[in-house]
């Protein structure tokens, strides 16, 4: 009986595996390059290297897309720019920060993409196209979670698709922009709210720097310190990443 102590594949080549290579496949299949075998529709070597290759160069904007990383990147800049600290936090951090938390919380979604699709598939029992699609119906469950009508119905008219009967009926071309358009719109509002105290010390300092004839100080370098010991007293990055965290809950 084999080991299950390997129990989440990697996130980047489950979102691969949902994403790309159905598209991929599909555009193999039509040039004719699938043999048929014992299991059901393989390809050759070759195509396999060839595909894999294409697919790494779409990896990190596959991750980014398909993720909760682009709505936490979008917070954690639009604190930095408030908290006025230039590089601190580096890009590094976070990016680091925001890749660690977007595989926490698709965890469950890597496992359930695993057990349905990926397993069956290496084992065998399945085809690569029926493991796709296997494979995809967590990963539109997620996306579907939190791609808002609007941003669906828009690319759904754009695309020149038929209206789906159900939410499960839509295609992954379609739930992926409509997801990340909804991302950004979330990571923006989520930013502008992040501003506001930070904006009303900035106001307050610069007052008062006037009003004492402090013309040549740029109020930027008094209020600095003031508010990064605010967020440091409030535990900022506590409720921040708290808080980003239960929206995807």
């Amino acid at each position: 009986m084999r080991s299950r102590g390997f129990r989440f594949i990697p996130l980047a080549i489950l979102i691969v595996l949902c994403s790309s290579v159905a598209f991929a496949a599909r555009e193999a299949q039509a040039a004719s390059l699938w043999s048929d075998g014992k299991t059901g529709l393989t390809l050759s070597l070759p195509v396999q290297i060839a595909l894999g290759l294409t697919l790494l160069t779409l990896l990190p904007a596959i991750v980014m897309s398909v993720s909760p990383f682009l709505r936490i990147i979008t917070v954690l800049h639009f604190l930095r720019q408030a908290l006025g600290t230039q590089g601190t936090p580096s890009n590094q951090v976070m990016l680091g920060l925001s890749l660690f938390l977007s595989m926490l919380i698709m965890q469950p979604v890597g496992q359930e993409i695993y057990y349905k699709a990926w397993e069956p598939v290496s084992d065998g029992q399945i085809s690569i196209a029926k493991g796709v699609e296997e494979g995809s119906k967590p990963l539109k469950n997620f996306l579907l979670r939190f791609a808002r009508e609007k941003d669906i119905k828009l690319f759904v008219e754009v695309s020149k698709r038929s209206a789906p009967r159900t939410p499960a009926d839509l295609d992954l071309q379609v739930l992926i922009p409509a997801y990340i358009l909804s991302e950004l719109k979330t990571g923006f509002q989520i930013g502008a709210v992040l501003f506001l105290p930070f904006l009303v010390i900035d106001l307050v300092v610069a007052s008062v720097t006037l009003s004492v004839g402090m013309v040549q100080l740029p109020p930027v370098m008094i209020s600095a310190p003031f508010k990064i010991l605010l967020f440091v007293l409030v535990d900022g990055w506590t409720l921040v990443v708290g808080s980003l965290m239960k929206s995807f809950y």
